[in-house]
């Protein structure tokens, strides 16, 4: 049977458990609580419940612990990381948004080249030789039209 996603946040150690899990002694689990490094879920009772992502960061204290960063380098290592992930996560979505978006970018562009009267590969091609037409036409019409002479003019002459 597997676990559902909320699992890992449910209450179910008691903190001589969870000290032990964790590799700790329980007042340790309280000094973490009173510095916001945890926040374990109460009871009706008013007796903490860990969880499995409470003994997860647990460990991770101990391991910085161990590592001899003190309990405000901890906390401040803990606070990056929570960032990081959340710019990962944000990161990620704008990366799925973007496929989205290029994907319908490419399904307008198929649509309008299916729908075109002239293939847009053809545009250009087409484009040219109206221009060539143009060009042409006018060329034709400076070299060879001359204006007839006016009746004042042939009267000069």
């Amino acid at each position: 049977m597997g676990r559902r996603p909320n699992d890992q946040d449910r209450p179910m150690y008691v903190i001589s458990i969870a000290a032990e899990l964790a590799g700790v002694h329980p007042q340790t689990l309280r000094v973490y609580e009173r510095k916001g490094l945890l926040s374990p879920q109460r009871t009706e009772g008013n007796s903490r419940r860990y969880s499995d992502r409470d003994i997860a960061v647990l460990q991770r204290i101990q391991e910085l612990t161990n590592e001899g960063i003190n309990l405000t380098g901890v906390m401040r290592i803990m606070e990056l990381e929570h960032d990081i992930a959340a710019l990962k996560r944000r990161h990620d979505r704008a990366l799925q948004q973007l496929d989205l978006l290029q994907t319908q970018i490419n399904e307008a562009i198929d649509a309008r080249e299916a729908n075109a009267l002239v293939p847009l590969k053809d545009v250009r091609r087409v484009r040219r030789a109206m221009k060539a037409d143009m060009v042409d036409r006018m060329g034709a019409r400076r070299a060879f039209v001359v204006p007839a002479a006016t009746p004042q003019e042939e009267d000069e002459r």
